[in-house]
C-alpha cells in the first residue's frame, strides 16, 4: 500500500472517528429530545460514513475490487437517519414531550398539534384495534 493511500484511508477513520464521538457527546449532553435528535442524525451519519469508505478504500487496495456492502451500508444509513429521526420527532411531538423554553417558534408546535385527527370514542385506551 502507498503512503498516500494509508494517509487517506487514515483520515477517513479519524473523521468518521471525530464525527461519531461528537455525535454521541451531543446525544447525552443536549438539553431538550428535539435537539438530542439533531445530533446522532447529522453527526454520527457523516462518521459511520466516513469510517465505512475508509474501509471501501482499504478493501479495494488490499483486495483489488470495490466492496459493494460497505456502499449499500452507507446509502442505507443515509436514507433512513433523517426518516427515523422525523419519524421520532413527530410521536415526541404528538405526545407533547416538553421543549426549551428558549425554542423559538414554539407556537408553531401548537399548530401542527391541532392537525391530529380527532381521537373517536371507539377507540380503546389501552390501544386496542377495532375491526
Amino acid at each position: 500500500m502507498t503512503f498516500m493511500v494509508e494517509l487517506l484511508i487514515s483520515v477517513l477513520l479519524l473523521l468518521g472517528g471525530i464525527f461519531v464521538l461528537v455525535g454521541s457527546i451531543g446525544l447525552l449532553r443536549l438539553q431538550d429530545l428535539y435537539v438530542r435528535l439533531h445530533a446522532p442524525t447529522k453527526a454520527t451519519t457523516l462518521g459511520l460514513g466516513g469510517i465505512l469508505i475508509g474501509s471501501m478504500v482499504y478493501m479495494y487496495n488490499t483486495q483489488g475490487e470495490l466492496s459493494i456492502n460497505e456502499l449499500l451500508i452507507t446509502l442505507f444509513l443515509v436514507i433512513t437517519a433523517p426518516v427515523t429521526a422525523h419519524i421520532l420527532s413527530k410521536a415526541a411531538m404528538h405526545n407533547r414531550v416538553k421543549v426549551m423554553e428558549r425554542t423559538r417558534n414554539q407556537h408553531l408546535i401548537e399548530t401542527a398539534r391541532m392537525q391530529l385527527p380527532p381521537k373517536s370514542e371507539d377507540e380503546g385506551s389501552k390501544g386496542d384495534i377495532k375491526p
